[in-house]
């Protein structure tokens, strides 16, 4: 029952946090880009989503700790197909979790001298990468799911 809470746990954090930052990268940064946005506003929703990105970060470190510990030894984590996607997800989850917190930094810099359109462009190119990030992390979690390595 423990492995099944925190494998629900696992996999629902990630896919809110990954649904969040596409959803921002494909609908809020092109409005803000075209200036449509207020930049209150704009700063406001960025500040949540990396708020969830880093309370999914910690609770995704825990749920996958446990579940690596309790079904990996460090032999199978290097040597079988479904450690490697295990190491591919961490470094994925790794660069996700960076990509969202430097795009965000770099927009905050710009609306804190009340400027949209630039900070949007700027951040519109680290969020598209965050995104390609997800999508790869939640594609790795169905090929571990559905037991593919083997």
């Amino acid at each position: 029952m423990i492995d099944l809470t925190v494998t629900t746990l696992h996999l629902l954090f990630g896919a809110v946090w990954v649904g969040s930052v596409v959803f921002v990268t494909i609908a809020v940064f092109p409005s803000a880009r075209d200036g449509n946005l207020d930049p209150d506003a704009f700063g406001w929703l960025l500040d949540r989503v990396v708020w969830f990105s880093r309370i999914s970060a910690v609770v995704l470190l825990l749920t996958g700790g446990h579940l690596a510990g309790t079904r990996y030894t460090a032999e199978s984590l290097t040597g079988t197909a479904s450690g490697h996607l295990v190491l591919t997800m961490l470094a994925l989850w790794v660069g996700l979790i960076a990509t969202v917190e430097i795009g965000a930094s770099k927009v905050r810099r710009g609306l804190d001298e009340r400027k949209l359109r630039e900070p949007a462009h700027v951040g519109t190119t680290w969020f598209r990468v965050a995104s390609v990030l997800g999508v790869l992390v939640l594609v790795d979690a169905a090929l571990l799911s559905a037991g593919v390595p083997g």
